[in-house]
């Protein structure tokens, strides 16, 4: 009765427990900590929406179970919404269904379409979920690069080579949890092209497809002709709506691997609370300009952050999409590693930030850095960052004089 039960023997120690409760001694001492590592948006969602919420909640019918694979009406306006955005046209009684966000939808996909012993290809650094949901359902995880290049594509190729049994799905997430990589449409293309001629499945993570910074809005997968016939697509609200704790996403694509989700689906939840979904109904049928204001505010919370970081002597390159900054660890501290490190900014700086560890081995050396409070909240946490930067530069230069090592 001691030993672990299989699935969870899979699971490796979590990452993030070690910052976590470093964290919650901290507030627990009463110190100010200004937490920047859970990707957890601060932004109230639009009032329309919530206005929606309350409507239909005092209507006692819609208190009721609701339908698990999503109303047709929020299956519908889903369908516009990539038809509007993307030029993709989807059949909603069959090529869409609703999610519990799109972490609840990976990881029944992945229970719904995996077997033991099945490989499936995930980038490295990467969501947690893109493995994990892998692993607990019984498949082996190969790593593949995180950048959307001919690398990538290359290491897609010797994967296929050398794997046995040959990988049956693929997992890309652009704009990247937590690289902030974008992809662009003729990657997409060369994608399609890989995982049709080799039968490949691609579970795409589109949940930041509204959080971008430059002027050419990140593509959808699906738009490339063909790409139906082996893309599931998952999206959210999370992130565009600021709807987070609302937990409404959506997959969408390839008919079989949708049939597959809804069965699935049907066993285990009865769909969100019906006046979510009608708000959800509102969010992407009502006015967008909500979604520009929201992406102006990362992009400016963006700037602030990378200012203060270049002004403290910590370089980090310029995140194109997402809600996060993924940082090389400044080189007097890369030794320690990126858990110690996340440890160290939060004792002498009051900053929490995520280890890159946590979302694969290739994402030690890194931090994420999320753009999740105000923006005279991220100047006061540059300013502790600079100032213990600072710090350590005075006391190594001490030890040089002294001869200390």
């Amino acid at each position: 009765m001691t030993e672990e039960f299989h699935r969870i023997r899979r699971l490796p120690p979590y990452v993030f427990a070690e910052v976590n409760k470093a964290k919650a001694a901290a507030r627990n001492r009463g110190e100010d900590i200004i937490d920047l590592g859970m990707g957890n948006p601060d932004s109230p969602t639009p009032p329309h929406i919530v206005q929606k919420l309350i409507e239909t909640v005092a209507d006692p019918r819609s208190h009721r179970y609701s339908v698990s694979r999503g109303i047709p009406g929020l299956r519908r306006a889903l369908a516009g919404y990539y038809e509007r955005r993307f030029g993709v046209s989807l059949n909603p009684e069959t090529e869409v269904i609703a999610t519990l966000g799109s972490k609840e939808g990976l990881a029944n996909l992945a229970a719904a379409i995996t077997s033991p012993g099945d490989t499936i290809l995930v980038p490295n650094p990467s969501y947690p979920i893109h493995q994990f949901g892998f692993i607990i359902a019984g498949a082996a995880v190969r790593s593949i690069p995180a950048y959307p290049d001919e690398n990538m594509l290359r290491a897609l190729e010797r994967a296929v080579k050398h794997s046995v049994p040959k990988p049956t799905a693929l997992i890309v997430n652009f704009p990247s949890n937590p690289t902030a990589y974008v992809a662009d449409i003729d990657f997409y293309k060369d994608l399609v092209a890989f995982a049709r001629r080799e039968e490949i499945f691609i579970l795409s993570d589109l949940a930041y497809s509204e959080i971008y910074f430059g002027d050419t809005p990140p593509p959808s997968v699906l738009a490339v002709p063909g790409a139906k016939d082996i893309t599931v697509e998952f999206t959210s609200l999370s992130k565009t709506y600021s709807m987070a704790g609302w937990r409404m996403g959506f997959a969408a694509g390839n008919e079989r691997l949708i049939q597959a989700l809804t069965r699935i689906k049907s066993y285990l939840d009865y769909g969100a609370f019906t006046p979510i979904q009608v708000a959800a109904v509102a969010a992407l049928s009502g006015p967008q300009d909500c979604v520009a204001d929201i992406r102006a505010l990362y992009k400016e919370r963006r700037d602030v952050l990378l200012r203060g970081l270049t002004g403290a002597g910590w370089s980090v390159t310029p995140p194109e999409g997402s809600m996060f900054a993924w940082a090389e660890i400044p080189e007097p501290f890369r030794e320690i590693g990126s858990v110690e490190f996340s440890k160290l900014l939060l004792k002498e700086a009051g900053v929490a930030v995520a280890p890159g560890l946590g979302f694969g081995e290739y994402g030690e050396g890194f931090v994420r850095i999320g753009l999740v409070e105000n923006t005279h909240r991220l100047r006061q946490a540059t300013r502790a960052i600079k100032t213990f930067f600072a710090k350590k530069r005075a006391q190594s230069a001490v030890k040089t004089r002294t001869g200390d090592s």
